[in-house]
């Protein structure tokens, strides 16, 4: 049996050769146009103001102390301020700085009224007041102007700021929106179903991919007590996921149980090794899960040497600092903590060398010294890696504005994309009492300011560190993943693999309510809008007629033939250079296409080739083959 991705790759061809057979996409025809007065510092000069009730104000304390617009609605109401601006046909982004408060998602950027209409939310500041930068996409097609600035819609009290605007060619997406999916398998065999909004019976994978999600995660354990997170389950999941359309991340803690800041215990197994054993131990396990999914057809996208290993892995022996006290290992050992993750970075890249590794960070509210100092040891000690992953929980972690500096600042600094790798907000505080445990997060004061615990404050949360990673200065923030939205509340899959007593103290940030029914939150996976309007060709002018052609004037008669020297005769057809009555005269129907077949032969030679890129593409990677 075949089971396979191909068609995507085809499809792909067959776009290119359509893009070929059509007329090329038309260029940027002038310099994208710029704002007038975009930091506001001579007022609102150039800027409309239009409100139903509330005020919009230039004020001070801007970007590095200069001026900045507020909007602010004492009652409820609506106030937009905005420029229009004709640009140049293709995608453009309008990027600013913002803050916002006092409401759920009542302010928006916004780009409107010139092609397909680009609008994000001004995320929540009230954590810490700090600017974000922000950007939203649109399609322009040059012949309408387009509407670009702020919009506040809502409830009184809401407000917003924005500064530093400004438009650019291109378009900033989120690119992978992901689900780590690790506790499906238990879940469904203790008896969890699923549904999707409407309340139809479905695959849980089947129906976030459907909502958007293009990548799932999932982590590895080496033996674990319940016999869930081995090989077997990564496999079969796996499957899954890529027959759903998703791309796989493989996320390997290299341990028989969670592993964390707190908890980087050896496997049972693997227990009393030396710290080359250790390493030879990595490399084998790696191989051994990797090479159990390439059996199946399936390549790994990106693959985690590791997880949340700021205080290394492997303990004590990789601990990057005194983790435990009189455990006879005194201090950092970051050769060892080298020596094992490239170890594992090997053993991925000779699985398959496309997959991509990343090595995971948390702790992000210790601030970005406490990242930068982890990366600079093991750079310098030549771990090879291709990606950065960081954990971001808003409850835990430092405000969206420290997220966004991490994105910035590691991507920069390393040479790296950075990926969210796990994110997730609660939709209610509640318990459910099938499976009683008290919830990690489970009481308002928990929780991030601005962000209630409801469906639309888990929709507006995860939403907002999408958006904040997209538009990271840099552009090297390449999407978030979303921890166990699939794990609801069954009684025997609870949180420690060696007690099934253990409750669930995480059903309520999944996406899926306590009946295992999807919420209209998951509609935060959804893809940016990246459609381009049709545009209408222009009519072509109505031909002049012809002048009706004089007549010919009657032939006169030719002499008879006179044979040549060594000529044919009248018989042999061949003209002087030429070869009879076949030749084309200038003008002729065939003369015309020898020409068109001059400019034909390119298009075709270009076809060719990129058909065979694409079979080329067909061997490489994402990923499967017959089996």
């Amino acid at each position: 049996m075949t089971r396979s991705r191909t068609p995507r790759v085809l499809g792909a061809v067959v776009t290119a050769l359509a893009l070929i057979a059509a007329p090329a996409a038309p260029a940027f025809a002038a310099a994208t146009p710029e704002l007038v007065n975009p930091g506001f510092d001579d007022g609102l000069t150039g800027w409309t103001t239009e409100s139903t009730s509330g005020a919009a104000a230039v004020e001070s304390v801007g970007i590095d102390g200069g001026l900045r617009l507020t909007h602010w609605l004492p009652t409820d109401g609506r106030i937009s301020t905005t420029q229009q601006l004709t640009l140049p046909e293709g995608w453009h982004t309008l990027r600013a700085q913002v803050k916002s408060g006092g409401s759920l998602a009542a302010s928006r950027l916004v780009f409107s009224g010139c092609g397909t209409d680009g609008s994000v939310v001004v995320p929540s500041t009230e954590t810490d007041d700090a600017w974000l930068h922000l950007a939203v996409s649109g399609y322009a097609t040059g012949d309408a102007a387009c509407t670009v600035g702020l919009v506040t819609d809502g409830p009184a009290g809401s407000w917003a700021s924005l500064d530093a605007v400004s438009i650019e060619q291109g378009t900033v997406d989120r690119g992978l929106r992901g689900a780590d999916l690790s506790g499906v398998p238990k879940n469904e065999d203790f008896g969890a179903v699923y549904s999707s909004e409407d309340g139809t019976a479905g695959d849980p994978v089947e129906i976030l991919a459907d909502a958007g999600a293009n990548i799932g995660r999932l982590k590895v354990w080496v033996d674990s007590a319940d016999g869930y997170n081995m090989t077997p389950q990564v496999v079969a999941m796996a499957e899954r996921i890529v027959d759903a359309g998703m791309e796989l991340l493989v996320d390997f803690h290299y341990s028989d149980r969670w592993t964390d800041p707190g908890a980087q215990g050896v496997p049972a197994a693997w227990v009393g090794h030396t710290p080359a054993q250790l390493a030879a131990d990595v490399a084998a396990h790696t191989t051994d899960v990797l090479q159990a999914l390439k059996d199946t057809g399936i390549t790994a996208d990106y693959v985690q040497v590791g997880n949340e290993i700021n205080p290394g892995m492997l303990w004590p022996s990789g601990q990057t600092w005194d983790v435990i006290p009189d455990d006879g290992v005194d201090g950092a050992q970051w050769d060892n903590l080298a020596l094992f993750l490239t170890a594992g970075a090997n053993a991925v890249k000779a699985v398959d060398p496309s997959t991509e590794v990343i090595l995971h960070l948390t702790n992000i509210n210790n601030g970005i010294g406490g990242l930068t100092w982890w990366f600079d040891e093991v750079t310098a000690r030549a771990v090879p890696f291709d990606l950065i992953g960081l954990s971001y929980y808003g409850y835990w972690h430092g405000s969206l504005a420290d997220l966004q500096e991490a994105v910035s600042v590691l991507s920069d600094r390393y040479d790296r994309d950075v990926l969210v790798v796990e994110t997730a907000y609660p939709f209610t505080l509640d318990d459910n009492l099938v499976a009683p445990w008290e919830n990690v997060i489970a009481r308002e004061e928990q929780l991030v300011t601005g962000y209630p615990a409801t469906v639309e404050g888990q929709q507006a949360n995860f939403r907002a560190v999408q958006d904040v990673v997209a538009a990271a200065p840099g552009g090297r923030g390449l999407g978030a993943v979303y921890w166990e939205p699939a794990w609801t509340a069954v009684a025997g899959n609870g949180w420690d693999p060696a007690d099934p007593a253990s409750g669930n103290a995480w059903e309520n940030q999944a996406v899926f309510d306590f009946d295992g029914r999807a919420l209209p939150s998951i509609a935060a996976f959804a893809a940016d809008d990246r459609s381009e309007p049709a545009v209408e060709p222009e009519p072509s002018p109505e031909p002049e007629p012809s002048p009706e052609p004089e007549p010919s004037p009657e032939p006169v008669p030719s002499p008879g033939p006179v044979p040549s020297p060594g000529g044919s005769g009248p018989d042999s057809g061949s003209t002087p250079g030429g070869s009879g009555s076949d030749t084309a005269a200038p003008g002729s129907d065939r003369a015309a296409l020898a020409t068109a077949g001059t400019s034909v032969a390119p298009a075709l030679g270009l076809a060719a080739l990129v058909v065979l890129a694409g079979l080329a593409l067909l061997g490489l990677r994402r990923r499967r083959v017959a089996r």
